[in-house]
C-alpha cells in the first residue's frame, strides 16, 4: 500500500482578499506557495487506510492525491479520472511513463480512504478494484422488451451514390505544434469520386487517441515509434464511411494523428488544440491543391477537386474535439502562442459529426452545425459527455445552427473505426466495452440490443452521409433524421437511432437554466454533490449525458425539472418568469428522460398564457432506453405535441406563461431538460461576432524569499460582447467559487491574482488552476489555466549510512537513510531487495513471520527474501526533517548456519513520478555467539 505523507509546508496557499465573490467584481484571488506534494513509498499495511497504489502528500493548497500503476495504463480518449466513490474527484496530471497520476486536492477531502478509484472509461484501473464494476450499485435484471421500429425517412443517405471512386494515401513533411517536442506527421488517405463533374464538397476525418504503434516489444503510445515497431494506421478506419460518400460525390480525406496522441499526455487541454491546427494544416494544403492542381499529390490530382466553400469535418472521441477546435479557430483564431497554424482562413466549415466524442471543456462552437455520435455502450468516453455539443450551446449565440445528438442503442466506442476492431484491424484491437464479472444483459456481444461490429460501421457511415447532405448540400429531406422527428435510415439496418436537437431556428420555451419556477416538482441541479438538489442521486444506475460532470462540483445554470409521482393527474407546472413566445412555431418540442427500461410512461402537455386561457396540446408516450449500471441511459428523448389545440383554445402564443405536464399513468418518474417551440426547416446560419476566452497558463519561479503576486493570464480577442463564469476552486475549503463577468476585446480584463511564496528549501512544482465556461454570446478556447510556480531549490539527495550492517538472529537488521538538505516535502522511497550473488540469502524463514505477512506471504516455504514480491520496506522522510530509519527483524533458530545475507537498493522517485536507481546497501545475520 502507500501511506499518507503529512507535510509541514511552510508556504500555505490561501484566497487573497479580492477572493469573495461579494467583493471586486473582476477579481478572484488565491495564494500559492512554493512546497508541493512527494511521490509514490510502498508499504504493505498502511495505518492511514490508503488502498494499494494512492497516496497523498502535501499541507493546504500544496496536496495532492496520486495514484501509481504497477503497468502502464493503456491509452484511451476519456483518460484517467480519479473518483471517490461516484464523486468526481477531477483528471489527474499523468506522467511519461504512463503509470503515475497525480491531482492536486487542496483542502479537499474524498471521506473514505476505501472509496477512492482510478478509471478510465468507467473502468477500475486500480489494484483494490481489479475485477469489479467501475460504478456501485447492484446488477439490473433483463433490458426491457424492444421498441417499435421508427418510420423510415423519405430518403436514405445510406444508399451508393453515382459515382466511381478512387483511393490513395499522401504524405508530406511533418509539421512541430507547440508544445511537442517530436513532429507529427502530415499523413492522410484519400477517398475521392473520378467520375463526378465539378468542385466537389470536401469531407475530413480525425481519429481519435488510441495507441500509436505495434510490433517490436508490443503495443503502445511512444512517438517516433521505436526500432522494430510501426505506426497504427488508425486514419485508415473509416474506409466504408469514406467510400460511401465518395460515391455520392465528396472527396473525403482521412488523416493520421499519431503524432498527438504519442504526446498529448501532458497537454492542459488534452491535445484539443494541437488536433485544430494539424486540421487546418491539412485544409490549407487543400486550399493550396484547389488554387494549383499541379502541386497536388498524384490521388488529389486524379480525382475530382475540392471545394473548401464546403468543408465537413468529422471526428472520432478526442478526434471530435479536435475538429470542434478546428470549426471555433476558422472562425474565432486562437491565441498565435498557443496554436501551430496561423495562415489564413480559406475554408468554410458548413458542419461537423463527432462521434463518441470528448468535451473536457464543454466549450462547442455554437454557430457551426453539429450531429454528434453517442454509442449507447460506449467503454471509453463512458459519460457520453459529447451531449454538451448540444446542450452546452444552448443560449449562448443565435440559435441558428442545428446541433443533434443521435442515440445508438447497442454500439461501443473503438467499432466504428475498423482499425480499432479485431478480426479487421492490422494492429491488436479490442472491444472497449468492459463485461466485469458477468455478462451485460444490454451491451455483451450477442444480446439482442448489441450491434455488430459491420452493423455499426454501417449505421456510423449512414449517419455520417446524412449529416453531409443536410449540412454541406442543404438537403432538408434527410432533416427528420437528425432533429428529433422520429424517423429511420433503412440502411442503417435494424440500429435503433435515436435524435434530439437544439437550435435551427427553434423558439426558446421552457428553459429550466433560464430561470422558472416549479409547482408539483422541483427544479433540480445537472450537477451538484449534495444528493438532495441533484438531478440523479450518487447511487442512481446508468448515467446521464445531460448531467455529464465538468471541472466544478457544483455549477450554476444548469437545471432540469425532475418529476416523481405516485397517482395519475399529479400536475408538475413549470412557470417562465416572462411570458414565453411560441408564434410562429408548428409544435412544443420536448426533451424528456424517463428511467432506463422503464415503460409506456404518458403524459398530458398543456399550456396556459398570461389571461389564464388553458389547452391541453396532447399526450406524449415515452419508454426507457435500455440501460445497466453501466450504461449512460439517462437521455432526453425528443416528443412534439401540435399546438393546433391552443389557436384553438385562443391560448395568446406570444404570451405563454406556464407548461403542464400531467402523468397519465399510476406512477413514475422524469425530467424535463427542456421544451421548445418547433418548427420545419433548417435556416441558414451566419456565425455572429463573438468574443473568445483563453486561459492561459503562466509559470513563474517561487524565488528565496517573500511573496510575489501574479496575475493568470487571460485573453479576449474576436468582437462583440459576452458573458462567461469564472471557476476558482478555495484552496482553504475545496469548494468551487464562480462570478459572471462580461468580457469584450479591447475592455477590462477578468483576473485572479496568485501569490506566490518563495523559500530556499526544495519543494515540488504548485499550481493553481481557473476555469471559464460560456454563458452568453462568447464562445471558449482553452478552458482552463492558472499559476504554476516552480521549485528553484536543488534536489537533496538520499544516502545510506552505513552500508553494511551485522546483526545476531534474534535482532532487527537496521539502516539510516539520511537526506542532505531539509526539504518542504517528504522524501518517498521503496526499497527492493536484490539476489545475492555468492554465499547464502537471508530467507522468509529468518524474519519476524508478523513483518513478513504484512506482504501477504507466509514464511513456508522457506525462500530468499529477494523472491517476495511486496515485502513491506520502505524509507519515507517527512518534510522538515533529515533522516529516518529501514528495519528488518529477524528471529533466532536452533541452527547452525552460516552468515545469511540480504542485498538492497533503494528506488526513488521524481516529481514526474518517474523511478531512478538509488543506493546500494547490504545486512547480515550471524548466529547468536
Amino acid at each position: 500500500m502507500f501511506r499518507v505523507r503529512r507535510i509541514g509546508v511552510v508556504a500555505a496557499v490561501l484566497l487573497a482578499a479580492a477572493a469573495g465573490l461579494p467583493g471586486s467584481p473582476e477579481a478572484l484571488g488565491v495564494a500559492v506557495g512554493a512546497a508541493q506534494s512527494g511521490r509514490f513509498v510502498s508499504t504493505a499495511d498502511s495505518d492511514d487506510g490508503l488502498p494499494a497504489g494512492w497516496s497523498v502528500t502535501g499541507e493546504g493548497a500544496a496536496r495532492q492525491l496520486l495514484w501509481r500503476s504497477d503497468a502502464p495504463v493503456p491509452m484511451s480518449d476519456s483518460g484517467v479520472a480519479f473518483y471517490a466513490g461516484d464523486r468526481l474527484l477531477g483528471r489527474p496530471v499523468g506522467a511519461r511513463d504512463g503509470r503515475s497520476f497525480r491531482l492536486a486536492l487542496g483542502a479537499a477531502t474524498f471521506g473514505n480512504p476505501a472509496d477512492l478509484q482510478a478509471l478510465a472509461g468507467g473502468r477500475r484501473l486500480d489494484a483494490a478494484g481489479a475485477g469489479r464494476d467501475p460504478l456501485a450499485g447492484p446488477r439490473p435484471g433483463a433490458a426491457a422488451r424492444p421498441a417499435a421500429t421508427l418510420p423510415a425517412n423519405a430518403v436514405d443517405p445510406g444508399k451508393r451514390g453515382p459515382y466511381r471512386t478512387a483511393t490513395g494515401d499522401y504524405s508530406l513533411d511533418p509539421v512541430r505544434l507547440p508544445g511537442f517536442p517530436a513532429p507529427v506527421e502530415m499523413s492522410a488517405v484519400v477517398v475521392a469520386p473520378t467520375t463526378a463533374e465539378g468542385d466537389r464538397p470536401l469531407a475530413l476525418f480525425l481519429h481519435g487517441r488510441h495507441a500509436t504503434c505495434y510490433g517490436g516489444d508490443g503495443f503502445g503510445g511512444e512517438w517516433p515509434c521505436p526500432a522494430g515497431a510501426q505506426p497504427i494506421p488508425s486514419h485508415k478506419g473509416y474506409l466504408s464511411a469514406q467510400k460511401l460518400l465518395a460515391s455520392q460525390g465528396y472527396v473525403t480525406v482521412s488523416i493520421s494523428a499519431n503524432g498527438v496522441n504519442g504526446q498529448d499526455y501532458a497537454a492542459e487541454d488534452g491535445g484539443a488544440q494541437a488536433r485544430s491546427s494539424l486540421v487546418r494544416q491539412h485544409l490549407a494544403h487543400w486550399a493550396d491543391w484547389s488554387a494549383d492542381p499541379s502541386s497536388a499529390p498524384e490521388i488529389v490530382r486524379r480525382t475530382a477537386p475540392a471545394d473548401l466553400a464546403r468543408v465537413l469535418l468529422v471526428g472520432h472521441s478526442r478526434g471530435g474535439e479536435g475538429v470542434n477546435r478546428a470549426a471555433m479557430d476558422s472562425l474565432y483564431p486562437a491565441p498565435a502562442a498557443q496554436d501551430g497554424y496561423r495562415g489564413p482562413v480559406r475554408w468554410h466549415i458548413r458542419g461537423t459529426v463527432l462521434i463518441g466524442p470528448t468535451i473536457f471543456g464543454q466549450n462547442p462552437a455554437p454557430d457551426v452545425p453539429s450531429a454528434t455520435i453517442l454509442p449507447g455502450c460506449d467503454g471509453d468516453v463512458s459519460d457520453l459527455q459529447g451531449e454538451m455539443y448540444v446542450d452546452a450551446t444552448r443560449g449562448i449565440s443565435q440559435g441558428t445552427a442545428l446541433h443533434s445528438a443521435l442515440y445508438v442503442v447497442g454500439a461501443n466506442h473503438n467499432f466504428f473505426n475498423s482499425e480499432w476492431t479485431p478480426g479487421q484491424a492490422q494492429a491488436p484491437a479490442d472491444d472497449d466495452f468492459w463485461e466485469g464479472n458477468q455478462p451485460d444483459p444490454v451491451c455483451s456481444p450477442g444480446t439482442g440490443t448489441r450491434l455488430t461490429a459491420r452493423q455499426q460501421q454501417t449505421v456510423g457511415a449512414t449517419y455520417i452521409a446524412a449529416a453531409a447532405r443536410l449540412f454541406v448540400v442543404g438537403d432538408d429531406r434527410v432533416r427528420p433524421l437528425l432533429d428529433g422527428s422520429g424517423r429511420r435510415a433503412p440502411s442503417a439496418g435494424p440500429a435503433r437511432v435515436l435524435s434530439h436537437a437544439v437550435g435551427a431556428g427553434r423558439t426558446p420555451a421552457f428553459l429550466p437554466d433560464a430561470g422558472v419556477g416549479v409547482d408539483g416538482g422541483r427544479l433540480c441541479a445537472e450537477v451538484d454533490e449534495d444528493d438532495s438538489a441533484a438531478c440523479l442521486t450518487s447511487g442512481t444506475k446508468g448515467r446521464s449525458p445531460h448531467f455529464a460532470r465538468w471541472e466544478a462540483s457544483k455549477e450554476p445554470g444548469r437545471s432540469a425539472v425532475a418529476m416523481r409521482w405516485t397517482a395519475a393527474g399529479s400536475t408538475v407546472r413549470v412557470r417562465s418568469a416572462s411570458p414565453v413566445p411560441l408564434t410562429g412555431a408548428s409544435a412544443l418540442a420536448l426533451r424528456l428522460i424517463v428511467p432506463p427500461n422503464s415503460g409506456d410512461t404518458r403524459l398530458d402537455v398543456a399550456l396556459t398564457d398570461t389571461a389564464g386561457h388553458r389547452a391541453v396540446l396532447g399526450r406524449v408516450h415515452l419508454d426507457g432506453l435500455p440501460g445497466t449500471n453501466r450504461t449512460a441511459s439517462h437521455w432526453g428523448q425528443e416528443v412534439r405535441v401540435p399546438l393546433t389545440a391552443a389557436t384553438r383554445a385562443r391560448i395568446d402564443l406570444r404570451r405563454v406563461a406556464s407548461l403542464e405536464l400531467v402523468p397519465r399513468t399510476g406512477s413514475g418518474q422524469a425530467w424535463l431538460v427542456d421544451s421548445w417551440g418547433w418548427r420545419a426547416g433548417t435556416p441558414a446560419v451566419l456565425a455572429a461576432e463573438l468574443p473568445r476566452v483563453d486561459i492561459g497558463r503562466l509559470t513563474v519561479q517561487e524565488g528565496d524569499s517573500g511573496a510575489r503576486t501574479y496575475r493568470v493570464p487571460v485573453r479576449v480577442s474576436g468582437h462583440g460582447s459576452g458573458k462567461v463564469r469564472l471557476f476558482v476552486a478555495d484552496p482553504a475549503t475545496g469548494r468551487t467559487a464562480t462570478r459572471e463577468v462580461t468580457v469584450r476585446p479591447g475592455g477590462r480584463t477578468p483576473y485572479v491574482k496568485v501569490e506566490v511564496r518563495g523559500n530556499t528549501r526544495f519543494g515540488y512544482d504548485v499550481s493553481r488552476d481557473v476555469f471559464v465556461k460560456a454563458v452568453r454570446g462568447a464562445v471558449v478556447g482553452a478552458h482552463s489555466g492558472g499559476v504554476i510556480a516552480r521549485n528553484d531549490d536543488p534536489r537533496p539527495t538520499l544516502s545510506v549510512a552505513p552500508s553494511s550492517v551485522r546483526a545476531a538472529e534474534g535482532r532487527a537488521l537496521t539502516w539510516k537513510v539520511s537526506l542532505s538538505a531539509v526539504a518542504d516535502t517528504d522524501f518517498p522511497a521503496d526499497v527492493g531487495v536484490l539476489p545475492v550473488a555468492g554465499g547464502a540469502a537471508l530467507s522468509t524463514t529468518d524474519v519476524d513471520p508478523d513483518w513478513l505477512r504484512n506482504s501477504g506471504e507466509s514464511p513456508l516455504p522457506a525462500r530468499p527474501l529477494s523472491e517476495v514480491r511486496r515485502l513491506p520496506l520502505f524509507v519515507d522522510i517527512p518534510a522538515g526533517r533529515t533522516s529516518a530509519t529501514i528495519t528488518i527483524p529477524t528471529v533466532t533458530d536452533d541452527r547452525t548456519e552460516p552468515d545469511e545475507t540480504v542485498r538492497l537498493r533503494l528506488t526513488l522517485y521524481d516529481e514526474n513520478g518517474e523511478s531512478h536507481d538509488g543506493a546500494e546497501f547490504t545486512g547480515t545475520v550471524h548466529d547468536p555467539s
